[in-house]
């Protein structure tokens, strides 16, 4: 069983992510009106601004839907800066539990996701009975697990290509998650790119949304700098890949 295949589901919602547009900005211009949140700020201003203090928090809880080859990958993570991660994804009838502790790394899936995950290695409906209900430890260096748990890693991801986020527009305000937030657009052809920006506190990131390009979803951002309660699942329900019996 090779390690990096626990966890197909992380790499989709990776690779759907990563090729959204971005989170930030830096320039564009300002719709002049004294009274409304920001006031005097340009667009790009305030997206830069909720950039920066998403980034600098120390945890956030990310929810959200992205679609990969048509189909819609769902996320709900919550992740900080000390290495403790716990979520679940899921997307075409597969299910995985995450969770990531004391520099540990935990996979737990349905009996669909190990069999999407180990299609075409021989001996895999072997390896797929031993794993019901179990968690499966993944190594600390499986670079696509760190992606989704790793909060700064994700947000960078997400903020990968910043020429993608200039020249975005102020357009009102909205409510998300009971929180007031300014409304920042930005349309490229066919797609339209939003995001929502919390205009008290903390400019947080509240809400990013893509509609009507190649890579359509949206991602809400909740429970800042709240503690993540990662706890390792009991050894007798974890699964060491290396000791599963060899497929064939």
């Amino acid at each position: 069983m090779k390690s990096n295949s626990t966890i197909a589901v992380a790499v989709l919602v990776c690779a759907g992510l990563t090729g959204t547009t971005a989170c930030g900005g830096s320039s564009g211009s300002s719709d002049g009106d004294e009274k409304k949140p920001f006031a005097g700020q340009s667009a790009d201003a305030v997206a830069d601004k909720a950039s920066r203090a998403t980034k600098a928090a120390r945890s956030v809880r990310m929810v959200g839907t992205v679609e990969e080859q048509g189909q819609p990958v769902e996320i709900d993570v919550r992740a900080d800066t000390k290495d403790a991660c716990t979520g679940t994804m899921s997307g075409q009838g597969t299910t995985a539990e995450i969770i990531e502790t004391a520099g540990k790394k935990y996979v737990r899936g349905n009996e669909a996701f190990w069999a999407a995950s180990l299609k075409g290695q021989q001996g895999a409906e072997k390896v797929i009975a031993q794993l019901e209900g179990k968690w499966v430890k993944t190594p600390t260096s499986d670079a696509s697990m760190q992606d989704i748990c790793d909060k700064q890693a994700f947000l960078a991801a997400l903020d990968k290509d910043k020429s993608e986020r200039q020249g975005m527009r102020k357009s009102g305000t909205a409510t998300v998650g009971g929180k007031e937030a300014i409304v920042l657009k930005k349309k490229d052809g066919a797609e339209t790119f939003t995001l929502y920006v919390a205009t008290e506190g903390k400019p947080y990131l509240l809400k990013f949304a893509t509609t009507g390009g190649k890579n359509p979803g949206s991602m809400t951002f909740s429970d800042y700098d709240k503690p993540v309660e990662a706890t390792a699942p009991p050894a007798g329900r974890t699964v060491d890949p290396k000791k599963l019996a060899p497929a064939g």
